[in-house]
């Protein structure tokens, strides 16, 4: 690609929208507020101090933080030195975080001293090959950013990145085995963000409460909000209550939630009485969303709607815009969008070839927002990049005009006396009970049929659960091989820290000291 098609780099365009906007507040919330022109300014001084401990073009960084600007500021300033970033998860094990620091080969450890400081010390301490540690605040094992920022004075942001540097390694989130590191240049940065501002219905006025880690998918909703001229509002951490209340004291016009936030918002006492009416846009993702809470949110939160597919590799890949959540008429619900602009999205056999229209094929994807491929893993890329397409692992159907329907992923189908069983179609029948919060259909051993099919079912609040009466539901709207051969009610189902269902972890419970498939 030539320098006349490569464009500016992610870190040339944040600087160019943290210029444009001036005195306008930026960021609020949880660790301060900052205008644009004092953002900046940080940026320049943070520069100042990455560069002072030894940074360069062509290095790593990771940030473990809590969502606060600094840390958003932070990569703005990395990214635009030329480091690549890796953000961890804050709610990840130290094991996970400790292995991508290896696996990464991170040179540099950022943390929010404020939230994070003793998992920083725990990774400073146990990975030996950081060249240096930056701390929000004093520390013992690290340089106080803050402090070093202070001393640098006045220092005007530079950018030295170029469109084709390695800007994220984005790593997976391991529900499969170990996590994998997604690689994206700066271009393809560059491109997610455009396809998000482009395809997403964003307000005229953004004020967009980042409530889903940043380290995650909620942090791509940062740059269209700030090349628009809009203010983010962190919150740390999902407490319904004080979020109902945020809703209403700060005017939030979007936001980002994956659908078990959603639910217990549906499920608190206050929701009723809570004032969204300035809340334009509530986009989800992350995890399917029952077709009958989405109604309940509809009809109790409003036409605000709309969900967001992709992957760490590829992301976005479809929408299913506001319009496309029509009460009186819910045929879409089930699907996860149309595709986006800038992707190519094609149902492809496992042969890579396109299946007939209504029968059921990978999700595969070619454009500009899909990784280079996966950090030193040349096997794993040429099996998720085979013939020149990401291959999502999930599963779906297409209907005449263009919408997917996400019947599973692929590792998760179930064999059941030979017969193939995509565990989302039975979640979604279950969870027309309006007893049911939230389902995982999983397959278990079984000496008859090799495996079972299984729910297991959290009830909602004060409520009980009709197992025998799930099962019949099952039967009657999709035949006998998806009915569950069992039900087990539970007060909650084991999460990943993005909010989906675990369903790796749920499969060890019944399948510990069995053969199983990997997955």
């Amino acid at each position: 690609m030539s320098n006349l098609h490569q464009g500016l780099p992610i870190g040339g365009l944040m600087l160019r929208a943290l210029a444009r906007w001036g005195d306008r507040v930026a960021f609020s919330g949880h660790g301060g507020s900052f205008t644009y022109a004092q953002s900046f300014d940080l940026v320049g001084r943070y520069q100042a101090a990455m560069q002072g401990a030894g940074a360069v073009r062509g290095q790593r960084m990771a940030l473990l933080n809590a969502n606060r600007a600094e840390a958003s500021l932070a990569g703005v300033a990395a990214q635009s030195l030329g480091l690549c970033l890796t953000a961890l998860h804050p709610l990840g094990t130290f094991e996970d975080q400790r292995f991508i620091l290896e696996d990464g080969e991170v040179d540099y450890l950022f943390v929010d001293g404020k939230s994070y400081l003793e998992r920083g010390a725990e990774l400073t301490a146990a990975t030996e090959r950081l060249a240096g540690v930056f701390t929000l605040g004093p520390s013992d094992y690290g340089l106080d950013i803050r402090a070093a920022a202070d001393a640098a004075g006045a220092v005007s942001p530079v950018l030295l990145a170029q469109p084709n540097d390695i800007s994220m390694l984005g790593y997976t989130g391991g529900t499969t085995g170990k996590p994998k590191g997604a690689m994206r240049r700066q271009h393809s940065v560059v491109a997610l963000t455009n396809a998000v501002l482009a395809d997403f219905e964003w307000p005229e006025d953004i004020v967009y409460l980042a409530v889903a880690p940043n380290s995650h998918v909620g942090g791509t909703k940062i740059p269209p909000t700030l090349l628009r001229g809009g203010r983010v509002h962190m919150h740390n951490g999902f407490d319904a209550d004080a979020i109902l209340d945020t809703f209403a004291t700060e005017r939030i016009t979007a936001t980002l939630m994956v659908p078990t936030m959603v639910s217990i918002l549906l499920d608190h006492p206050k929701l009723d009485t809570a004032d969204l009416s300035s809340l334009e846009l509530l986009m989800y993702g992350a995890a399917p969303m029952s077709p009958t809470r989405l109604l309940e949110g509809l009809e109790r939160i409003g036409p605000v709607f709309s969900q967001l597919y992709g992957q760490t590799e590829g992301y976005p890949l479809t929408v299913l815009r506001k319009g496309d959540h029509n009460k009186d008429d819910p045929g879409l619900f089930a699907a996860c969008g149309h595709p986006v602009a800038s992707a190519n999205i094609a149902l492809l056999d496992e042969d890579c070839r396109p299946v007939a229209r209504g029968e059921v094929g990978e999700i595969c994807a070619q454009g500009p927002q899909v990784m280079d491929g996966y950090w030193q893993r040349p096997e794993q890329t040429a099996e998720t990049l085979a013939g020149g397409w990401l291959h999502t692992g999930d599963m779906a159907m297409a209907d005449e005009r263009g919408y997917l329907y996400i019947v599973d992923r692929k590792k998760d189908m179930i064999i059941t006396g030979g017969f193939n069983v995509f565990p989302r179609e039975v979640e979604d029948v279950i969870t027309t009970d309006p007893n049911v919060a939230m389902a995982a259909v999983i397959g278990v051993p079984d000496d008859k049929w090799g495996e079972a099919v299984k729910a297991v079912v959290v009830p909602r609040p004060n409520t009980l659960v009709d197992a025998e009466a799930l099962i019949r539901r099952v039967r009657d709207a999709k035949g006998a091989v998806h009915a569950p051969k069992s039900v087990d009610i539970v007060t909650e189902i084991p999460l990943t820290p993005l909010g989906k269902p675990d369903k790796k972890a749920l499969r060890e419970t019944y399948w510990a000291g069995r053969d199983r498939r990997v997955g």
